[in-house]
This record gives C-alpha cells, structure tokens and sequence, in this order.
C-alpha cells in the first residue's frame, strides 16, 4: 500500500516547539510530507483556508487526505497509531505505563510552568535571543522543572530506554534555561544537549536558524 502524502502545517517562524515536535514525529517515522507555512505574525491561521483544515487554527495541523488534526500531542499519537512499529520507528514507548508517562510529560510541559514559557520564549532556542533574569515565579518554575527532570531520567539517557517524542518535548523546556545561560545541573544540560543533536531536531533548528539569518 502506498504512503499518503501528509500535510503538515507549522509556524512561518519556525518558533512553535509544538509544531517541531509534530514535525519530530514525521521525520522520525521516515514518513514523506509537505511542510506549509503558517504566517502566525500576519494571523494568517485565523483565515477561513486555515480553518477550513483547523480546528483550533493554531499549529500544528496534520492533513491526512481528508482528515485534519490539530494540537501536536494528538498528532504524535494519530501518527504513531496509523504507522505503528515495527514498519515505521515508534516514537512512544511499547509498555503501557511507560507509554502513559511519556503523556503525562508531554500534557505537564504544555500545561505547567508558564513563567518559564513567558520569560524565556522559544526565540531563545531557536534564534539565541537573550532575556532579562528570572522572576521569582520563573525561578521557581525552574526548581520545579529540574526536581522534575532529575527524578525522571534519573541518570538515564532518555526518559525510557529508547528515545521518544517526550524526550524531545522535555529538552526543549530545558533548552529554554541552558541555551540561555540560566543554571541548569550538567546532567540536565548534558541531556538536553545530546536530544538537541538529534538529527531531527536538527532539521528543524537548521530552518529556524536559515530564516533568522535571512531575516533584516
């Protein structure tokens, strides 16, 4: 049976750790897709084409033929569900618990710790912007993400073994702090660096970095 082509709508910015790791998970499952660009700045997502094929007309969006998606959590799991292993390469991990805390990562990152999301937003990943010092509320977020992060891996290289997409959902948090110099424990910064290199998460810092270098 042939692929499909799928359809994967992410920012124009190249910014949205959510659309890299929808973006992570297609890569990862060598599956062919087209990229299109969404012109956040413009609000092109709140157009009648974008929501046409969005829901929530944020990104990312998943067109599968007919089928469109939103939110990137639903995606990793739609994609990892209609490509399971062993024909394409899992991005959750097989055991049932494990596949459940893999989830709850994802659902916390996305949910908690918004100081952090506020104070250091994803231009410092991707473009290396830098910010004033934490808050005190952005401080603790930290605390709370590194007590979090440490019981998690606990000395591990991935969160469960084998990688998968919550590995790359949590370095992108860390990154957050170690890309910008705020102190971070070597084992966490160690981590985040090792996921950074990830060939598919290279892919998409590479498009980030080219737009930045392009932009006036």
């Amino acid at each position: 049976m042939n692929t499909p082509q799928l359809q994967l709508y992410v920012d124009a910015q190249f910014i949205s750790p959510y659309a890299m790791s929808a973006f992570v998970t297609l890569t990862e499952k060598g599956l062919p897709f087209e990229l299109l660009a969404i012109d956040l700045a413009t609000r092109q997502n709140q157009g009648a084409g974008y929501a046409s094929v969005s829901l929530t007309r944020r990104v990312p969006t998943l067109s599968d033929g007919e089928f469109h998606l939103a939110e990137s959590t639903a995606i990793s799991e739609y994609l990892e569900d209609r490509f399971p292993a062993p024909a394409h390469r899992a991005v959750y991990p097989a055991d049932v618990r494990q596949r459940a805390k893999a989830r709850e990562v994802q659902a916390w990152l996305r949910s908690d710790l918004m100081p952090i999301r506020q104070e250091r937003p994803t231009e410092v990943v991707f473009y290396g912007e830098g910010f004033a010092p934490l808050s005190t509320a952005a401080k603790a977020a930290a605390d709370k993400l590194t007590a979090a992060a440490q019981t998690l891996l606990a000395g591990k290289d991935n969160l469960f073994g084998e990688w998968c997409i919550a590995d790359t959902d949590l370095a992108v948090m860390l990154n957050r702090l170690a890309l910008h110099g705020d102190p971070l424990p070597e084992a966490l910064q160690q981590y985040a660096k090792r996921q950074w290199q990830r060939p598919s998460v290279q892919q998409w810092v590479r498009q980030a970095q080219a737009l930045k270098a392009a932009t006036p």
